[in-house]
């Protein structure tokens, strides 16, 4: 399926390890689903920053020769798609600087809510800026801090800033780590090889490169890598956890854990509690691939109705440049998903889907199926409607755009094709997390914004 949603990036760091560039493009690319825009590694030799970064997926910006130029036993990377700043190559990640302290390089992923006002101060202060992402504010803040170490400068600069941030820094020598106060974003401290450590925004990094997940980086934390020292834990804020829900409905991938519960288990719950709330009498479950499956798996197991991979998506297929006509828009769904005739003609089908944000897909999906025989096509949701746009960290349209904030359920029914639509309760998504909301950001469903 299309991505209606989208993350900002992914970040990664690798502190003391002989391939730390290797195990930051490897990291990479377990985490790619969370930014395709743009890549990029920093990496340091002790003596000074190298930095790759371009346009397009991991395995396009690097090759061995590319990787083999970035030596040095320390590095940090990012996968990135843009929510603050443009499409710009100036616009990737790591942003690097040099500065009376020496070099440095960020990574990012999360939006500061108070970026613009920031960025004003510095500019009637004389700062000069190279790219339109809130990142860059931090490089100006560590630059003109009154502080004479690298590490009471990153203090002073974050306490300057709001917002949704998991932030990794890297210097010659060492490397930071630091997450917000709220925890919007996950991030989280692992061991690799002998003395090595790694951050990463999600544990299926870890699992690729052989890491040792040791816990998640707590919020309002900052966490100082030096050679021959064990990490050391400096608590810059109180915490105040409000992790992002989408993490655990959408966006990471399904063999992670992120806020110390794991992905698949939590969207199976989602799907086993969605067909306690919204039961229907149907032939068999089938998900919208791929982030439909683990809800589907659970709707199934809990309803007792067989589930079927009636739809099979193709992952080879990339952006077209096509004239965006409505015929071609509709061929590109059937390019990516191809229904399985035989299996579902005739019969009533229950479809899982984790979101339904303009309604466009979903519409396509349900006339396929349709053109392919269901007999009925019945829409459930595992997650509450999105009738708000996020401001911390990921890409959501204009709540005009939103179709949840503009119709009923009723309306988006007959809009969509379906001949039934029910959603995932608000508590019911809580009891599928084993929390509760004072735990959880929500604002995308409920408009309760936390900043």
């Amino acid at each position: 399926m299309e991505r209606e949603l989208n993350e900002e990036c992914a970040v990664v760091g690798i502190f003391n390890h002989p391939e730390a560039s290797k195990l930051a493009y490897f990291s990479l690319h377990a985490l790619q689903h969370r930014g395709q825009e743009a890549a990029g590694i920093s990496a340091s030799n002790g003596k000074k920053l190298h930095v790759i970064k371009d346009r397009g997926l991991v395995t396009r910006v690097f090759d061995e020769a590319k990787l083999a130029t970035l030596s040095g036993s320390h590095a940090i990377g990012h996968t990135r798609y843009s929510t603050a700043g443009d499409d710009s190559i100036l616009d990737a990640q790591p942003v690097f600087a040099r500065y009376d302290l020496g070099e440095m390089s960020i990574v990012h992923n999360g939006n500061l809510t108070n970026a613009a006002q920031v960025r004003q101060k510095l500019i009637k202060n004389g700062a000069i800026f190279q790219t339109f992402m809130d990142t860059e504010n931090l490089i100006h803040l560590i630059a003109k801090s009154d502080e004479d170490k690298l590490l009471d400068r990153i203090i002073d600069a974050v306490k300057k800033i709001e917002g949704a941030y998991s932030l990794v820094f890297q210097s010659r020598t060492k490397m930071f780590a630091m997450r917000d106060p709220n925890g919007f974003r996950p991030l989280s401290l692992g061991r690799v090889g002998d003395h090595g450590y790694v951050v990463a925004s999600e544990t299926c990094a870890f699992d690729l490169i052989g890491a040792t997940f040791i816990r998640d980086v707590e919020p309002g934390e900052l966490l100082v890598f030096e050679e021959g020292k064990a990490p050391e834990s400096i608590k810059i804020f109180e915490a105040e956890p409000k992790h992002c829900i989408f993490e655990h409905v959408y966006f990471a991938r399904p063999d992670s854990n992120v806020f110390g519960q794991n992905v698949y288990q939590r969207r199976k719950n989602m799907g086993m509690q969605l067909a306690k709330e919204q039961p229907v009498e149907a032939d068999m479950v089938i998900p919208v691939p791929d982030g439909g499956v683990p809800a589907a798996i659970g709707y199934s197991q809990e309803s007792g109705i067989p589930f079927e991979m009636g739809i099979m998506r193709n992952h080879y297929i990339g952006r077209t440049f096509i004239e965006p006509t409505q015929e071609m828009r509709d061929l590109k769904v059937k390019m990516k998903l191809s229904p399985i005739i035989d299996l579902i003609k005739g019969k009533k089908l229950i479809v899982i889907d984790d979101s339904i944000v303009r309604g466009t897909t979903s519409r396509r999906i349900i006339r396929m199926l349709k053109e392919a025989g269901a007999a009925e096509v019945h829409m459930r949701i595992s997650s509450p409607p999105t009738t708000n746009p996020c401001y911390y960290g990921v890409d959501t349209p204009d709540t005009d755009k939103l179709i949840a904030a503009n119709m009923t359920n009723e309306q988006i029914c007959e809009y969509i094709e379906a001949d039934s639509l029910a959603y995932l309760s608000n508590d019911g998504l809580m009891r599928s997390v084993d929390g509760n909301e004072e735990d959880y950001c929500t604002a995308c469903f409920t408009g309760n914004y936390i900043l």
